[in-house]
């Protein structure tokens, strides 16, 4: 790809999601969004492989279709009540049509299709970006009118999105295709507490990114998209795979590693607002995704493939990102033990 052209699409990028993140007008939150999913297609299809090309396709479309919804979501609103404020979202309706909108903007269920197959025609780096990056604006906007919002559909939507995650996971050979489902399973957990608390949902996505951007980087260093090649790269870089394996664990929410930070606390505010209930079934479902971490991790690390084949080991590796892997690494496993100097930050 151009390099200008790489350039402007980063720049495009983070001037979309600026523009959403600090927007308080609702035209202005829909010119950011279409920034970023304009500045997002040129990095899906830069391969020129049809799979790429079809992922670019499915984006663009889910995510036209998605504004579309939030941009009549804010017009009808805008009608009822004469507001184009975002915080301003006082109208059932509106409330339902944003909900929509969002959902297919983030993946959640039962708008989930695209998400996966956009991921696994997407090069690991641009699956980062997709992953993270690209919610970080969807899941303002949600932050912005949580208090309007409808707490009966986004339960159910959270619930599915955690069982599905968990469940469309189980049997997936493809490392970006894992981490896409993984990534609903995470959103269940963001959406159950948004309305709750709100902070807690922005600290999870904080730390589901931290988390997320380590393994893909991982992945994208050993040059791993599939659980077969998974199970060889252990013998070019023993170490960074020991690293993943915690990373992984971590991923799954297991103590006494970070991501048992966000579960924790929100099962606990969950149990605060009388949703003991609801609070069991999401944990339980958290063990679906807990098998595939697990079988993520016993491959990094344990497996020996039948056939295995002749690897020189990689002594010299890129040093930026090496720094940034240990970097991440270091915090996706050990910020718990800090976890009151985070508490006392939100």
């Amino acid at each position: 790809m151009n390099p200008h052209a790489k350039l402007m699409s980063s720049l495009s990028l983070a001037l979309g999601t600026a523009i959403t993140t600090s927007s308080n007008h609702w035209l202005m939150a829909w010119i950011g969004l279409e920034i970023n999913t304009l500045a997002i297609i040129p990095l899906i299809s830069k391969s020129h492989h049809p799979r790429a090309v079809e992922a670019a396709i499915k984006y663009f479309l889910v995510q036209a279709a998605a504004s579309a919804l939030l941009l009549f979501s804010s017009m009808t609103n805008a009608w009822l009540t004469g507001q184009w404020d975002i915080t301003q979202l006082n109208h059932p309706t509106p409330s339902l049509l944003l909900t929509t909108a969002i959902a297919m903007k983030l993946g959640l269920v039962p708008f989930h299709f695209w998400f996966p197959e956009v991921l696994q025609g997407s090069s690991l780096t641009t699956a980062l970006l997709l992953s993270t990056m690209m919610k970080f604006p969807p899941i303002t906007i949600l932050l912005l009118t949580s208090h309007s919002l409808n707490p009966t559909l986004l339960t159910a939507m959270a619930i599915a999105s955690a069982a599905l995650g968990g469940w469309m996971g189980l049997n997936q050979t493809q490392t970006r295709k894992i981490l896409a489902f993984s990534s609903i399973s995470h959103l269940g957990w963001m959406t159950i507490i948004i309305i709750y608390n709100p902070k807690l949902t922005l600290l999870t996505f904080y730390l589901y990114t931290l988390m997320t951007a380590t393994v893909f980087l991982t992945l994208n260093t050993t040059k791993t998209l599939s659980l077969a090649t998974l199970m060889t790269s252990w013998t070019k870089t023993p170490m960074l795979n020991a690293t993943l394996m915690l990373t992984l664990l971590s991923l799954a929410g297991l103590p006494p590693l970070t991501g048992f930070l966000p579960k924790w606390l929100i099962i606990q505010e969950l149990t605060k607002q009388e949703m003991t209930a609801t609070a069991t079934i999401i944990a339980m479902l958290s063990l679906l995704g807990l098998f595939f971490y697990l079988r993520l991790a016993y491959y990094s690390t344990i497996t020996l493939p039948p056939n295995s084949t002749n690897h020189m080991k990689q002594w010299h590796v890129d040093k930026p990102t090496t720094t940034s892997i240990a970097i991440l690494t270091s915090l996706s496993i050990s910020l718990l033990p800090l976890s009151p100097m985070i508490l006392a930050t939100i």
